[in-house]
């Protein structure tokens, strides 16, 4: 594909709990900051406390209080867990910063937190429960005036780990087709890139060899390890990996978001081959071989 070698094999998804938030504001600017933050260190459950990411901006015209805004999701493997995230970082990160307003914005979604109810209690008794159209809202009192949050927020299953790595010539050209793919990703609605900027260069693999750690460096693909590591997958030629991993509402999502990302990166001078990692299908229970989503032939058992 554009002199690119697609390599075949899949990647492997596992489902996880997700929940899906709009953030308003009274400008694009801080209903950006309020998006960042209430999303920072939240790249990867294997340490850090939530998968999150932004998904996109909502005009005006698509939000509750007619206000621009953005959409987060959070993905944790425990609902409970999440529930606290969820309440932690709106009190911690939207209810703190100037104009914004919280709002449930996931489809389908069975099962309801009483989020807003544990924000609400920082209104120290002064909080007024209200309605927006058919939305149960909490006003809380603050100093520029209330905070506004939906009481319930939805949970259901989404998927994790949708990923491919980018083999390139060098960190240059790698780091272009990273950015291109970022681009076209994010142009997909329903998923989210968690780590910083939609890429990350420290992949790993599930334990260790030599400490006790739940994971550590993925050395078949480091490329400072070729030769001294007889399994590593990097080629000739290659002297940099970027890995983009993606979450999403369902694997439809996803498997458009792989195929966007994976037609922008061969385009890059460079880029000398896509693959991905896994572990033999046993992280998850859903595995999508790369050349399925570019509508490529699947060689048998892959």
């Amino acid at each position: 594909m554009d002199g690119v070698d697609v390599i075949d094999t899949f990647t492997e998804m596992f489902p996880i709990w997700v929940c899906r938030f709009l953030v308003t504001a009274e400008n694009e600017k801080w209903a950006s900051t309020a998006g960042m933050v209430t999303t920072g260190y939240a790249t990867s459950i294997i340490a850090a406390p939530v998968e999150a990411g932004i998904e996109g901006f909502a005009s005006p015209d698509q939000t509750p209080d007619g206000r621009p805004g953005v959409i987060i999701q959070m993905y944790h493997t425990d609902r409970v867990l999440l529930k606290g995230q969820m309440i932690a970082r709106i009190a911690q990160c939207i209810l703190t910063c100037p104009t914004t307003a919280a709002f449930d914005v996931l489809e389908d979604a069975k099962r309801k937190a009483k989020v807003g109810r544990g924000v609400a209690k920082f209104g120290d008794g002064f909080q007024v429960e209200d309605k927006i159209g058919e939305r149960k809202v909490w006003r809380i009192p603050v100093m520029e005036g209330e905070f506004i949050v939906e009481d319930s927020f939805g949970m259901k299953r989404g998927v994790g780990g949708g990923m491919f790595l980018i083999l390139s010539r060098d960190q240059k050209s790698g780091l272009e087709a990273g950015e291109r793919a970022v681009e076209a990703i994010r142009r997909v609605k329903g998923v989210i890139l968690p780590f910083p900027g939609g890429l990350c260069r420290s992949g790993s693999k599930v334990g260790s060899m030599k400490y006790k750690l739940k994971a550590s460096t993925n050395q078949i693909f480091c490329p400072t390890l070729r030769g001294k590591v007889a399994e590593s997958l990097i080629p000739d030629g290659v002297a940099n990996v970027y890995e983009i991993v993606v979450n999403g509402l369902n694997v439809d999502v996803i498997k458009e978001a792989l195929r966007e990302g994976i037609m922008a990166t061969v385009k890059v001078p460079g880029v000398i081959s896509i693959t991905s990692a896994n572990y033999g299908g046993k992280l998850g229970k859903y595995q999508l071989p790369l050349k399925d989503a570019l509508g490529l032939p699947v060689s048998p058992g892959k």
